[in-house]
């Protein structure tokens, strides 16, 4: 009787996680991919839903040349981003684990723009590439250019204000992680290397580099994640991605689902994203064994 009792104290505990889980999880989830497979306009209601199967993903690989776009950009954003944040905070990490002043200032300061609002660091780097702006003012007066780009307008150059917002944003995380991974490393083989003659260098491609290499696998699949779900800096910058240069997957499925109230292709389009996610974490996982050290 008492076990009983106790079991179904377990699940009266468990019933409000499991509820919102539910609601909030499993429910939507299971939706969209519904919704995947039909064409429905929000405005026109249920008895608007209507099911055409495989049509959606056959339109975004045939036919719409938008979305096309919007892949590439991300995965553009992804590979330049990427890379450049780990290695600055790799290479921060190592420097301020070191004897340095003023360690916890800057710390700080690295970290203060990871957990600021994308959507006022995009105002601040839409005011920095103005045409106007201090960018600008800057290459005219060093590098003596008279005509100046339109970074927020042109289709190409819109990407780099972007790429600059999501490097200063990721760069924080990526360091605090990194400082703690770095403090694991035994001294001993520093001392040891510095013995046999090992230059710094050596020691950090030698010892450093391979003992985090957990670290970094960590960060590489959270970093890839969040820079193929980029969202407020183009949207910031560029006004929803109007400027087809830089508009991302997650900019894309937005517009298609709140602004052409298309849920259908919408959600079609969020399930791809998802897939090419998870395909690039699998392959991320499988290609570990020849870098990654435990």
């Amino acid at each position: 009787m008492n076990k009983r009792k106790e079991t179904l104290a377990g699940y009266a505990f468990l019933a409000p996680a499991l509820f919102i889980f539910i609601t909030l999880v499993a429910f939507p989830v299971l939706l969209s991919l519904f919704l995947a497979f039909t064409e429905w306009n929000f405005l026109s209601g249920l008895q608007g839903l209507k099911w055409v199967g495989l049509t959606n993903f056959k339109r975004m690989f045939t036919i719409d040349n938008s979305f096309r776009t919007a892949l590439v950009n991300t995965v553009v954003y992804a590979v330049t981003t990427v890379p450049v944040s780990i290695f600055l905070a790799l290479s921060l990490a190592h420097v301020l684990n070191g004897n340095v002043h003023f360690k916890k200032f800057f710390r700080l300061a690295f970290f203060i723009p990871y957990i600021s609002n994308l959507v006022a660091l995009g105002a601040v780097f839409k005011f920095l590439f103005r045409t106007d702006g201090p960018v600008n003012n800057i290459l005219r007066s060093v590098f003596h250019i008279d005509e100046m780009p339109n970074w927020l307008s042109s289709s190409g150059l819109c990407r780099i204000p972007v790429i600059c917002i999501m490097i200063y944003s990721g760069i924080g995380f990526c360091l605090i992680i990194y400082i703690a991974a770095l403090r694991g490393v035994p001294k001993d083989l520093y001392e040891a290397s510095a013995i046999d003659g090992a230059s710094p260098i050596r020691q950090f491609f030698s010892i450093t580099v391979p003992l985090i290499s957990p670290t970094t696998f960590y960060l590489l699949i959270v970093r890839c994640i969040n820079a193929f779900q980029v969202f407020a800096p183009i949207n910031v910058i560029t006004g929803g991605g109007k400027s087809g240069g830089n508009v991302s997957i997650v900019v894309l499925i937005y517009e298609e689902a709140f602004k052409n109230y298309k849920f259908g292709y919408a959600s079609a389009e969020a399930w791809v994203l998802v897939l090419f996610i998870l395909a690039v974490t699998l392959i991320q996982f499988y290609s570990q064994k020849k870098w990654v050290h435990y």
